[in-house]
């Protein structure tokens, strides 16, 4: 692998900027060079405002679903051909899952050996700054190469700022101060940010604002510290011949990039498509992944797909959703009033004005089904809002180790061939071969 720069940017918790720092640098940087984004976490929000800023697909990287291996063979991969790599942390540097490092922006960091930039909200605090910096560059042995302050006053606030950090020892340099700027903040829903193609966010003012606060030449310095780990790439040791249907539209629009390649390196065909607008394209197997179906609830219904996919469902074509996949592959959807879904699965789902489930999962299979085979541990994640009700005989393939689901610590509804969870995964975690297999055995029927 040629010499690929690197930096993470990450922050001393949620909410101090660390998303507006990583993609203004992104634009800044990507006007001169091939810029690789990734995003430590689950996220799907973040990956798409980076990809539209890079024009590279966006990463994840996870080690609690991923592994250690999973995430150095993503950047591996991912890294091919850029010239500079910008990670966006997650949460507060040090924040894992429970009370461990696993899933921790500085895990991520320490698996890669990259050098770290902090963001810091520097309103209403001087001094006491200097003591979070020495406490974060101690707490562990993650390489913090740089500091930049978020909410920073006058230019009297930031020399305290700097003169505190100089007197106390702290040799991390700050590398820059961004004053407020209402304008670059991005709106919120109830699952997050708005999505990337919802042109809310001015690129162009996002790169020059980063560049008048920041040292860019600085930052480039600090990624120029990077050494990448060498890492032998697996390959699909099985190959198949099958054409998988994608959902994907503005209600099915949370997936992992990994996800599609994996399936394109098992010789897999990809043939994207709306459940809204288009008919059910000529397919061995369907993947609907999650998104915002509820706000597109009466297209959704409306559309002769739904009829289409429920046909080839009770033909057993094999189908695998996650998430917002599930309230599809249901029955119906109340929002507003009841809308009718797909009518696959055995249950109904409701949308909530509260907070359901959010955070790791990790299932064991109970039973066979599209996705996996009996005894298989998968690790994921769930976040939703909506409440699924399933008739008192329906089929529920994963028993949660960890996590919500559905109902009773179970998850992954089975109707037919088709299986849809609250559970995301990714393929490090759970590859598709078993899925694909289905598939191949449906087009040889």
């Amino acid at each position: 692998m040629k010499n690929i720069k690197a930096i993470l940017i990450a922050g001393t918790g949620s909410g101090v900027g660390k998303t507006t720092v990583a993609m203004g640098l992104m634009a800044a940087l990507g006007k001169h060079y091939k810029v690789q984004p990734f995003k430590v976490g689950p996220d799907f929000i973040d990956p798409g405002h980076h990809t539209r800023i890079c024009g590279r697909p966006s990463r994840n990287l996870d080690s609690f679903m991923m592994g250690e291996r999973g995430v150095l063979e993503t950047f591996a991969r991912a890294s091919k051909g850029a010239d500079y790599c910008i990670i966006e942390g997650v949460m507060g540097l040090f924040d894992g899952i429970d009370d461990t490092e696993i899933a921790s922006t500085a895990h991520v960091a320490k698996i890669l050996n990259v050098p770290v930039i902090l963001v810091i909200n520097a309103h209403g605090a001087s001094r006491s700054i200097a003591a979070l910096v020495k406490g974060f560059s101690e707490f562990d042995s993650v390489n913090i190469a740089g500091i930049i302050l978020n909410n920073a006053g006058s230019d009297r606030h930031i020399k305290l700022i700097k003169d505190s950090l100089q007197s106390s020892g702290i040799k991390i340099p700050v590398i820059g101060a961004l004053p407020k700027n209402p304008e670059l903040s991005i709106p919120s829903r109830h699952l997050g940010l708005h999505m990337a193609g919802e042109d809310n966010l001015n690129i162009g003012k996002l790169s020059d604002f980063i560049k008048k606060h920041i040292d860019v030449e600085s930052v480039k310095t600090i990624a120029n510290n990077f050494t990448a780990p060498d890492v032998e790439l697996n390959q699909p040791l099985e190959k198949f011949d099958v054409k998988i249907g994608i959902a994907y539209d503005s209600a099915f629009c949370f997936y992992y990039e990994d996800s599609f390649d994996e399936l394109r390196m098992s010789d897999a065909e990809l043939i994207f498509f709306s459940p809204m607008t288009d008919g059910l394209p000529d397919v061995d197997g369907i993947y609907l992944g999650g998104g915002y179906p509820e706000l597109f609830a009466k297209e959704l219904s409306a559309s002769r797909t739904r009829n289409e996919i429920k046909k080839a469902a009770e033909d057993g074509m094999p189908i695998y959703g996650e998430c917002g996949a599930l309230l599809y592959l249901n029955e119906s959807l109340q929002i507003d009033r009841t809308y009718k879904m797909a009518g696959i699965l055995p249950a109904s789902s409701r949308m909530t004005d509260k907070l359901q489930a959010l955070g790791y999962t990790e299932a064991e299979t109970a039973i066979d089904s599209p996705i996996a085979r009996k005894g298989r541990i998968i690790k994921g994640h769930e976040f939703h809002y909506s409440i699924t009700e399933c008739d008192s005989d329906a089929t529920l393939v994963y028993k949660l180790r960890r996590g919500k689901g559905i109902v009773d610590g179970k998850d992954g509804l089975m109707e037919h061939n088709t299986m849809a969870s609250y559970m995301h995964t990714h393929p490090a975690s759970n590859s598709f071969d078993e899925f694909l297999r289905q598939c191949r055995k449906y087009k040889s029927r």
